[in-house]
């Protein structure tokens, strides 16, 4: 059989086949493990995640109420998830006094001008419809203290957190470019060795195609493909304010609509076994106290499946 070799494109981010072989090769039975014993991995069953990452987020709230202390969050964007939170907060009368949110980013134009809060393709937006707004007034935080990008606290959203103490906990999940919120991997925006990119705060940044790809997939955007329909920039926490987090919740479990099929299943392995570098943001998790939660179907092993087309 002829050995056909060929260079990854250009437009990939991380090119090294060594390591990307390496971790193509890992199996389901080995994902779990790591050498930081604070970097905890853990494979669940599918229908399982969000029940996990709903638990934690509402066990945080509920023993905030309970010992009155502050509780800051960073949060991403799982919209039907935060429903299944607000029922459980206002089905227990838990007041949120005490939450302080963040959203880890938002959208921007090509001028990097932020999306406004009122406009409904974007993070901020969800953040409220679908969470702050759906708990019961009488729970609910002062609406200040619930905070999305904007043009005008941009400059100043990372030292917003830290004024308050840091987060607490920072979720995430990679995106197919190994991004963490939208730290972009090949982004000029956050150009730099690692120990001077560990440092860089909240920032616009500039959207790899790969997020246009991922993001036009997405049912707000009519999960059609629609390139057109995702904005070029965005506004994101930078590798500071995830780092200097208190804990880290990072979930592995999108698929196409419930199928075998994944885009994150070799992210998944990079972010998780392979180097610690800008070019695979998430992978500086590795180094921090973290907790992973990952799905069956993204702890597949990686193999041809020839029944399969598209």
């Amino acid at each position: 059989m002829s050995d056909f070799q060929f260079e990854a494109s250009q437009w990939v981010p991380f090119k090294d086949k060594a390591v990307i072989e390496k971790v193509r090769a890992i199996k389901r039975v080995d994902i779990e493990k790591h050498a930081n014993p604070d970097f905890k991995i853990t494979v669940y069953p599918d229908a399982d995640v969000e029940y996990v990452w709903v638990t934690d987020l509402f066990t945080r709230i509920w023993k905030a109420t309970q010992t009155n202390e502050k509780l800051v969050l960073i949060l991403p964007n799982p919209c039907p998830s935060y429903r299944h939170v607000v029922r459980l907060i206002n089905a227990n009368k838990v007041s949120c006094k005490n939450i302080y949110a963040f959203a880890m980013d938002e959208y921007a134009d090509e001028r990097g001008r932020i999306a406004p809060a009122d406009w409904k393709y974007g993070f901020t937006y969800a953040m409220f419809h679908y969470f702050y707004d759906r708990i019961d007034p009488a729970l609910r935080p002062a609406r200040e203290q619930f905070v999305g990008f904007t043009d005008h606290n941009i400059n100043d959203y990372g030292k917003m957190i830290e004024d308050l103490g840091g987060a607490d906990v920072c979720y995430s999940g990679p995106g197919w470019t190994g991004h963490l919120a939208f730290i972009e991997p090949d982004a000029p925006e956050f150009a730099g060795g690692l120990e001077e990119w560990k440092e860089m705060c909240a920032r616009i940044v500039t959207l790899s195609p790969f997020t246009l790809a991922q993001n036009s997939l997405h049912g707000s955007f009519g999960k059609s493909g629609d390139l057109s329909a995702v904005p070029p920039k965005a506004a994101t926490i930078g590798p500071k304010e995830v780092i200097r987090a208190k804990h880290r919740v990072d979930t592995h479990s999108i698929t196409v609509h419930g199928t075998t099929t994944s885009w994150q299943r070799l992210m998944t392995r990079l972010v998780l076994h392979g180097p610690v570098t800008p070019q695979i943001p998430e992978s500086i998790l590795q180094t921090l106290r973290t907790d992973v939660l990952v799905s069956e179907t993204a702890a597949m092993d990686i193999e041809p499946d020839w029944n399969k087309g598209y």
